[in-house]
């Protein structure tokens, strides 16, 4: 197969030109055929014109390449080696939604060739790959697992918005169904990544390990943000507390925040779903959950509160949003959990004005209902600054005084603006 591509006599391909999927069709394409796949018509006409949808790389990205972008599935039966990188959501219960990697699984089933290969960077719970996508393989192409077409696993970690640890400059884990398989994906992926790859045992290890990275993240954030919750009884900074006790060499650097997005926020439910359905009910991975899912109603509370003891009823008062996705610096507000913030302070009553520079209104319309502010209208009794966005991060007190009323508050989730607010009441996890 490496050969085959290596040679062009095949092509690869990948379905979900996303955040995860674009970025390695884009770098396979330097090297080799390429069949770029999406069901979304539109982002097929915005990739075409070397526009990124989810702007993250930039037109240049699109130079140089031999790749076909198409929403057309019958151009996959080109490729002999496909990548399925769809997103793996959970649905309003926190359970697994398999439905985009089953649906994928089925696109590429219906194509399916003797000899194929389909690797798999859709993070899921450890045995899905070969129990729940394996079957719809064999059940749509009439071929035998194994025995006819081959199936890998290669966990995505790309981190949207980070322009240092990009896909090639990332070390990739590997897998495949059997000897042969394995070291033909780690070969093939070799084409790309320079960091190198690191061939994992079997696919149930290449997804563990996929898994627990997120969970381990998820759990650490959990702890900062049950920290600021008990140092805001005893009136103590959280951020003043972690520099301090970060002068220690191995003191591990996490930090309280909102904890949101498809990757930090879903993946732990994939561990836990998969634990529950082995008979054991994890303790610490469904407590940090619980804590991290509640801090957007919390900073809510706590800005009501502050409203509240500045001599305000809640009804009458108006707030200032600043950043409504998932993190800072990318565009995506898929499971933002500013929302939360933004629904807490609604139930109390408070009208609540949002402003994101790097966002399309139309998309926070569709997917919350929101209508989004050019910039700030009037005076608000707090500003919230929720997400550290570069645009944001050297706005100084004078700025939020022109639009605070007496006695208004910044909140500064991320604590970006410690020690720069002098004159106006401040307030930060």
């Amino acid at each position: 197969m490496y050969n085959k591509l290596k040679n062009k006599k095949t092509a690869l391909s990948v379905i979900g030109l996303g955040y995860v999927g674009l970025p390695i069709a884009l770098e396979f394409a330097k090297k080799i055929k390429v069949v770029g796949f999406d069901i979304k018509p539109e982002r097929i006409g915005l990739m075409k014109k070397s526009i990124d949808p989810s702007n993250e790389l930039e037109p240049v990205s699109f130079n140089d390449i031999d790749i076909l972008f198409t929403s057309n599935p019958e151009d996959l039966r080109e490729a002999s080696f496909h990548i399925i990188a769809v997103p793996t959501p959970t649905n309003r219960h926190n359970l697994p939604d398999l439905t985009p990697v089953i649906r994928a699984s089925e696109t590429v089933g219906k194509v399916l060739k003797k000899g194929d290969y389909v690797v798999y960077e859709s993070t899921v719970y450890p045995g899905c790959t070969e129990e729940d996508c394996v079957p719809v393989l064999e059940r749509f192409s009439g071929l035998k697992y194994r025995t006819d077409f081959k199936v890998g696993f290669s966990p995505e970690r790309i981190n949207p918005g980070d322009k240092n640890h990009t896909l090639t400059k990332i070390v990739k884990v590997t897998s495949g169904c059997d000897e042969d398989s394995a070291e033909q994906i780690a070969k093939i992926y070799e084409m790309i990544i320079e960091a190198g790859v690191h061939r994992a045992s079997s696919i149930k290890v290449a997804e563990s390990a996929k898994i627990i990275e997120n969970t381990q993240r998820d759990i650490n954030i959990a702890f900062m943000n049950e920290l600021s919750i008990i140092f805001n009884r005893m009136d103590i900074n959280t951020f003043e507390v972690l520099e301090a006790a970060g002068t220690k060499w191995n003191f591990l650097k996490f930090y309280p925040g909102l904890v949101g997005g498809h990757c930090i926020g879903v993946d732990p439910y994939y561990l836990s779903y998969k634990a529950k359905a082995m008979g054991y009910h994890p303790q610490i991975i469904d407590s940090g959950r619980f804590v991290n899912d509640s801090m957007g109603r919390y900073i809510g509370k706590q800005t009501v509160k502050k409203i509240i003891s500045a001599g305000k009823s809640p009804k009458d008062a108006r707030a200032l949003i600043m950043g409504i996705t998932f993190k800072e610096d990318v565009a995506d507000i898929r499971n933002s959990k500013v929302v939360d913030v933004i629904n807490e302070l609604t139930d109390f009553g408070v009208i609540v004005d949002v402003i994101d520079p790097g966002v399309k209104p139309h998309e926070v319309k569709v997917e919350y209902g929101i209508d989004l502010k050019k910039g700030p209208e009037g005076k608000y009794d707090a500003i919230i600054v929720a997400v550290s966005h570069k645009q944001f991060l050297n706005l100084n007190e004078e700025y939020f005084a022109q639009y605070l009323n007496k006695g208004g508050i910044v909140v500064d989730v991320k604590g970006i603006f410690r020690g720069k607010i002098i004159n106006h009441s401040y307030w930060s996890l």
